[in-house]
Order: C-alpha cells, then sequence, then structure tokens
C-alpha cells in the first residue's frame, strides 16, 4: 500500500500565491478610472444677432405690361422674349382696314359739314346785307344765323370724328414708350384679341429688385431694418445690398406671406432677370445662448451636452432644445442656464459620472 504525505512547503506557496492574487482584484475594483482631459466652455447669456434667410427673384423695378386699346385680328407681333427694345419701335400690328374706313368715312362728314358751312354762312351774310337796306325782315335774318350755326357745330364734331377715327387707326399698332428687355408675350400672330390684352410685357432699364415673400413675424424686422443683403443662389460670392422700397398691405391667399421689393444697389451683371437669390435679413439682437457646435451630442435621439459638476469633476448628461445651427456655432433655447460649465472637447468618449480633468475653456 502505497503512502502520500503532503508537500507541506508547496502547499504554504500556493496559498500565498491565490492570497496575493485576490488581493490584486480587490486593489483593483477600489481604483478609481482616470480622469479624462476635456475642454470647456461656461455658458453665458448675451445679445445675439440673429438673421433669416428666404429664397426670392430678382425682378424689374419697372416692368409694364403693353396692351392695345382696341379690339381686332393681330396681323403680326415683331418681338420675342429676350428681345431688346427702344422707344418708339412698333411691337405689333393690328388689321386695320376697319378703322381706316372709318377714318375715310368721318373725312367726307367733314368735307360735307364745311360745304354746309360755306352755303349756310354765304347766305347769312345775304340777309345781313338785305336786312341793312331795309329789304329783309329780322325772321329772316335770325333764321339765316341760325342755319350758320347750326352747320358750323356740325364742322366742329366732324372734325372730333375725324381726330377720334386717326387715333384708333393708330391704336393699330403697338408702339413701345421705353427702353427695356420683352420678359413675356400674351398673344400669337393671328389671335383676335381684345382691348387691354396684354400683347407684351417690358421689363424697362433701369433698377432691379430683389422679390421675396416675408411672413408675418418678420415684417417688424422688415420695417424697423429695411436694408438687406441678397445673393446668387447658385453661386453666393455674387451678392448686392438692397434697401426696401414697397411692402404689400395684404398676404397672398396662397403662401400667406407679403410680398417685398428691395432696390438693388449696384448690383452685378450676374444677377440677371428671373435669377434665383437668397435674402438675407437681419433680425433685432435679443439675449441668447451660443455654444460651440463641437459641443453637441446625442441623446435617445435627441440633441444634448455634456455638463461638468464644478464639485465634484464629473459629466452628466443633459437633452437641449436648439434653435438654430450652424458648422460654428448652436443657439440654445432650453436646457441650459448662465454658469453652466459645457464640454467641447472630447464629449464624444465620455460615460455619465465620469471624472475629468478641465484643460481650458475652448
Amino acid at each position: 500500500m502505497i503512502e502520500f504525505r503532503p508537500h507541506w512547503p508547496l502547499l504554504l506557496l500556493f496559498g500565498a500565491v491565490v492570497a496575493l492574487g485576490g488581493c490584486g482584484r480587490q486593489q483593483t475594483k477600489a481604483e478609481a478610472p482616470p480622469a479624462r482631459p476635456v475642454r470647456t466652455v461656461t455658458v453665458s447669456q448675451h445679445e445675439i444677432a440673429d438673421t433669416a434667410t428666404l429664397t426670392g427673384y430678382v425682378g424689374a423695378e419697372d416692368e409694364a405690361a403693353l396692351s392695345f386699346r382696341i379690339a381686332g385680328h393681330m396681323l403680326e407681333r415683331m418681338v420675342n422674349v429676350g428681345d431688346h427694345v427702344v422707344p418708339g419701335e412698333v411691337l405689333a400690328i393690328l388689321d386695320p382696314q376697319n378703322e381706316v374706313n372709318a377714318l375715310r368715312s368721318a373725312q367726307a362728314a367733314l368735307a360735307a359739314a364745311e360745304a354746309e358751312l360755306r352755303q349756310t354762312t354765304a347766305a347769312f351774310e345775304r340777309q345781313k346785307t338785305l336786312l341793312a337796306q331795309g329789304h329783309a325782315t329780322r325772321a329772316q335774318y335770325d333764321l339765316a344765323e341760325k342755319a350758320m350755326l347750326t352747320a358750323q357745330a356740325r364742322v366742329e364734331d366732324a372734325q372730333v370724328q375725324v381726330h377720334i377715327a386717326a387715333d384708333r387707326v393708330g391704336y393699330t399698332m403697338l408702339t413701345s414708350g421705353a427702353e427695356g428687355t420683352v420678359t413675356a408675350t400674351g398673344a400669337e400672330t393671328g389671335e383676335v384679341v381684345q382691348a387691354g390684352q396684354m400683347i407684351v410685357r417690358v421689363a424697362r432699364v433701369g433698377g432691379r429688385d430683389a422679390v421675396v415673400g416675408i411672413p408675418a413675424q418678420l415684417l417688424p424686422a422688415v420695417k424697423s431694418e429695411p436694408k438687406i443683403t441678397a445673393s446668387l443662389a447658385n453661386d453666393p460670392s455674387v451678392e448686392a445690398s438692397a434697401v426696401v422700397r414697397e411692402i404689400a398691405p395684404q398676404a397672398d391667399p396662397v403662401t400667406r406671406t407679403f410680398q417685398v421689393k428691395a432696390s438693388l444697389v449696384d448690383p452685378p451683371e450676374a444677377m440677371r432677370l428671373g435669377s434665383t437669390v437668397n435674402v438675407e435679413i437681419r433680425l433685432a439682437p435679443r439675449p441668447g445662448i451660443e455654444i460651440p457646435a463641437s459641443a453637441l451630442t446625442d441623446a435617445n435621439n435627441r440633441p444634448a451636452v455634456w455638463v461638468v459638476d464644478p464639485a465634484t469633476l464629473t459629466v452628466s448628461l443633459r437633452a437641449i432644445e436648439i434653435k438654430q445651427f450652424s458648422p460654428e456655432s448652436v443657439i440654445v433655447t432650453h436646457g441650459l442656464a448662465t454658469g453652466d460649465v459645457v464640454v467641447t472637447a472630447g464629449a464624444h468618449e465620455l460615460h455619465p459620472s465620469q471624472p475629468v480633468r478641465l484643460l481650458g475653456a475652448s
């Protein structure tokens, strides 16, 4: 029978190793996590100059819709969209035959009235002479005078009718009253048009406007600060200042916005009529809290920031509400107060109650 005897030195050594291992684990658990270095900023409330950017277009400061004064059959339209016109240039023509015939009729009536006036005038002169010689009665003289005056009135009426007919002949030609560019057409050759129907719309040479629809809540800012800035939507480097000159008194029934026209000051050539522009309106400064955009993180799909407790130098996650965001800064409406210390660098590696070491303000 084999007898096993314990090796006491080995047993003691094994026990010592196990004891030392347990102490090491307890010591590791007792050690605090290292403080992570972060950069912070102390929140303060100050005046923030806010801006609003709206989309509009470039329009002519003076634009006229040209039309015929009379109805008729349009024989020809000489201009198209984009054409340049000068004062006195013929833009379109109506068939003038009816008006020419009316003019000839009025001229014939005038000739007849003039012939009648000559006849009645001669008869009046004879009666005037006979009355002076005592060979005519006063009644005959009065009748001759009445016939002459009636003929004279008919001549004046016929002259007016000739002028009216001549004007109507002139109305068959639509001419430009000023230099400009054709921006739209309203009828084609061969159509029967009505009096007052838009045939050609001309943007006259001169100023250009930035036209934009303004919500009602921004109207006070536009009225108090009439200077705005407009830049091309496809090239923001092309910009021009503008001065508000007209605010619509009534909101558009579809968009519920108020149309505002602002005169562009020395607009670049690239700001052509119809170009899309972004209009920036400076709003009145008001108190608010602004923090760097690098401080933002996420908490349950909501914007949040890490706030440092100055007493314990630990961090906690706090949800915030944002009013305006830009690549550089964020304007906060709720969630922060003056004096809060917010982490601005290193926020992506933090967890709740983690100790931090402040490196300074960012």
